[in-house]
């Protein structure tokens, strides 16, 4: 398993950000592209007039799309396509979509997953995880995650899901723990 640190630059980074690649992935130019991809994205998301507009939209009671919403003007600057149909229709449950998509490469893509109160309570994670494992159109996976969740009424911090995701996922780039995922950039927000 490789695991590649959050950038460490001299800007404050807002979102925390960790990576995983399978060994053999890690020195291509494939992963390097997606890596790049990838340091795009946190890079808008650092700006402080994003930053606080995902502030705003991370609260108790709001859905994902808000976040969605803020991430998808970046995310179609860098070619992604919102909701792409089809990727997933050789299976049964062929109306799954992700967040977003990119081909990359010629066998390969990006799927871009974004969650919010569900993240760990309902396995949310894991599900991403598996659509993008099931996907032959995609081998890479950013997941976009919560730092902190809050209650509704009090405010309290009732879960880090950031936290949780990156343990879920370092164990999946172990190597007698590989799948068809090569990569992922989990992003806390």
């Amino acid at each position: 398993m490789v695991r590649q640190n959050e950038m460490k630059t001299e800007m404050k980074y807002w979102c925390n950000h960790q990576s995983f690649v399978q060994e053999k992935w890690r020195d291509t130019i494939q992963w390097q592209n997606v890596y790049e991809i990838s340091n795009l994205l946190i890079q808008y998301l650092n700006k402080k007039e994003i930053a606080a507009q995902i502030s705003v939209a991370n609260q108790p009671g709001v859905k994902s799309s808000a976040i969605q919403s803020i991430v998808l003007k970046k995310t179609i600057e860098l070619g992604f396509i919102d909701e792409s149909k089809g990727l997933f229709s050789d299976y049964k449950n062929s109306r799954l979509r992700p967040d977003y998509y990119k081909k990359i490469g010629g066998d390969s893509g990006i799927l871009i997953e974004v969650e919010r109160g569900k993240t760990n309570q309902n396995n949310m994670d894991s599900l991403d995880f598996w659509k993008c494992h099931i996907c032959k159109y995609a081998h890479y996976l950013f997941l976009l995650v919560p730092k902190k969740l809050r209650q509704n009424q009090s405010g309290k911090i009732v879960g880090r899901p950031y936290q949780t995701v990156v343990s879920h996922m370092e164990t999946l780039f172990y190597p007698e723990n590989y799948t068809s995922v090569r990569g992922i950039v989990v992003i806390g927000y």
